[in-house]
C-alpha cells in the first residue's frame, strides 16, 4: 500500500508548477483527477520532446493521473465539480488570482460544499499583495525574486538557472503544504487554503544571500561558481576540462593540501582559514589548477575521492543519464504509453523504505479525456438523484 492511497486530489493545474506538485502526491498513491480543457487539455500535451506523437514533457508531469475534460465556462460542469468535491480531500490550482472565483469555483464557495477541504493554490505572486494580479512564468519569478542577479559571472549579464526552478520549487513547496495541512486535518478536523508564490520560492532559496543583505547590509553580487564565503569551492581547470571541488572548513583544507603535496599552503597566512582563503580565493585557484594542470579530470578526482575530499566531474545530461548512479538509484524509470511505447522518465527522489518496487509503481500518463465518462457517469446520476430529493 502507497503511503497517499486514499486521498483525493481533483487537480485543476496545467504546464508545470501545479503538475509537478501533483505529480508528486499521484507517485505516493493519491488518486489525482486532471480536469483538462475540453479539446485542448494541458498545454504541455503539446510540448515537445514528442514519441511516436505524444508528448514526453506531458507523461513525465502526468503519470499516474486521471483526465477528465470539462469546460469550466459550462454550468453543468461547475456544477458536476462541486457534486466531485464533496468526495476529494485537496483541490489544487494554478490560475491566476481570481479566475477561480470568476468559475464559482474559488476556496469560500468549494469549502460550503465541503467544510474540511484543502485548497491549495500556485501564482506568480500569491493570491494577495502588490503584485498579486502580475502575470508570471518561471523566467519572471527568477527575475523579480533575486536569484538571476547572483547566477553567472560578474562580467556577464544577469542569467537564468538553466531549469525551470520557479515553477518546480513552487510546487516542491505547495506539495510540502498540502501534506502539512492534511496532517493538521487529521488532527484537527479542520481544512485550509494553501497560498504558493513562486516568486517567494525563489526568494526563500536564496538563504545566505538574504542574511549577507540583513546582517551586514550587503548586496551579493554574481561571483560564477566560486563560493562567497568559502574556499576552495568552485571550479578548477584540469588537462582535459573542468573539476568541482567544495571544501568549506579548514581540516578538510590541510587534507587537501597534503593530497596536492603542498603542506608549504597550511601555514600560509592567506591560506590559514576558511575566511582567509575566501578572501584571496583568486591566488589560490593559481596554486591549485597549477597541481590539477598535471592530470586529467578523471585522474583528478579518483585522487580526491580515494582521499574523502568532495569533488566531481562536471556531467552533461548524458553522462548523468547513463551513469551507474542513476540506474542504481532507479531515477529513470520506464512507463508503458500503450500504442506509444515505453517512455523513460525521471524517478521519484524521495524513497521510502515501504516501497520496494523498482520502478516506484509509476503508472502510465491519461489520454485526454480517458476517465470523463467513468467520472459523468458516477456525478451526473448523484445531481439527478440529488434533484429528485429536492
Amino acid at each position: 500500500m502507497k503511503p497517499l492511497e486514499g486521498v483525493r486530489v481533483l487537480d485543476f493545474t496545467r504546464v508545470l508548477a501545479g503538475p509537478f506538485s501533483t505529480k508528486i502526491l499521484a507517485d505516493f498513491g493519491a488518486e489525482v483527477i486532471k480536469i483538462e480543457k475540453s479539446g485542448l487539455g494541458d498545454d504541455t500535451r503539446s510540448f515537445g520532446p514528442f514519441q511516436n506523437g505524444l508528448s514526453g514533457y506531458f507523461v513525465f508531469l502526468n503519470s499516474g493521473k486521471k483526465s477528465v475534460e470539462l469546460n469550466l465556462k459550462d454550468e453543468k460542469s461547475i456544477q458536476l465539480i462541486k457534486q466531485l468535491v464533496k468526495d476529494v480531500d485537496v483541490v489544487v490550482e494554478n490560475f491566476r488570482p481570481g479566475v477561480m472565483k470568476k468559475f464559482g469555483l474559488d476556496y469560500m464557495t468549494l469549502k460550503k460544499e465541503k467544510e474540511d477541504l484543502i485548497y491549495a493554490s500556485i501564482s506568480g505572486f500569491g493570491q494577495s499583495g502588490v503584485w498579486h494580479q502580475k502575470p508570471a512564468y518561471d523566467l519572471i519569478a527568477q527575475a523579480i525574486g533575486g536569484i538571476m542577479s547572483i547566477n553567472g559571472y560578474e562580467d556577464t549579464p544577469p542569467t537564468r538557472v538553466g531549469s525551470s526552478l520557479g515553477d518546480t520549487s513552487a510546487g516542491l513547496y505547495l506539495t510540502i503544504g498540502i501534506l502539512t495541512a492534511l496532517f493538521h486535518r487529521s488532527r484537527t478536523g479542520e481544512g485550509q487554503q494553501i497560498d504558493v508564490a513562486m516568486a517567494d520560492t525563489i526568494y526563500s532559496l536564496l538563504e545566505s544571500n538574504i542574511m549577507r543583505y540583513t546582517v551586514d547590509g550587503e548586496t551579493p553580487h554574481r561571483i560564477g561558481n566560486r563560493h562567497p564565503i568559502s574556499a576552495p569551492l568552485d571550479t578548477y581547470k584540469a588537462k582535459n576540462g573542468y573539476l568541482a571541488i567544495a571544501i568549506a572548513n579548514d581540516a578538510l583544507f590541510n587534507k587537501f593540501a597534503q593530497v596536492m603535496n603542498r603542506e608549504d599552503l597550511i601555514e600560509d597566512s592567506r591560506f590559514y582559514t576558511d575566511f582567509e582563503r575566501a578572501f584571496n580565493q583568486k591566488a589560490l585557484k593559481l596554486e591549485i589548477e597549477n597541481w590539477l594542470k598535471n592530470y586529467s579530470k578523471e585522474q583528478a578526482a579518483l585522487i580526491l575521492d580515494n582521499e574523502g575530499i568532495p569533488c566531481a566531474e562536471i556531467y552533461n545530461i548524458k553522462e548523468i543519464s547513463e551513469s551507474n548512479y542513476i540506474k542504481e538509484r532507479n531515477m529513470l524509470v520506464q512507463v508503458d504509453q500503450q500504442q506509444y511505447g515505453e517512455f523513460t522518465i525521471p524517478g521519484n527522489p524521495i524513497k521510502l523504505s515501504s516501497l520496494k518496487d523498482k520502478n516506484n509503481n509509476v503508472t502510465r500518463a491519461p489520454a485526454l479525456g480517458e476517465h470523463t465518462e467513468e467520472l459523468m457517469d458516477q456525478y451526473m446520476n448523484q445531481m439527478v438523484e440529488g434533484g429528485r430529493e429536492s
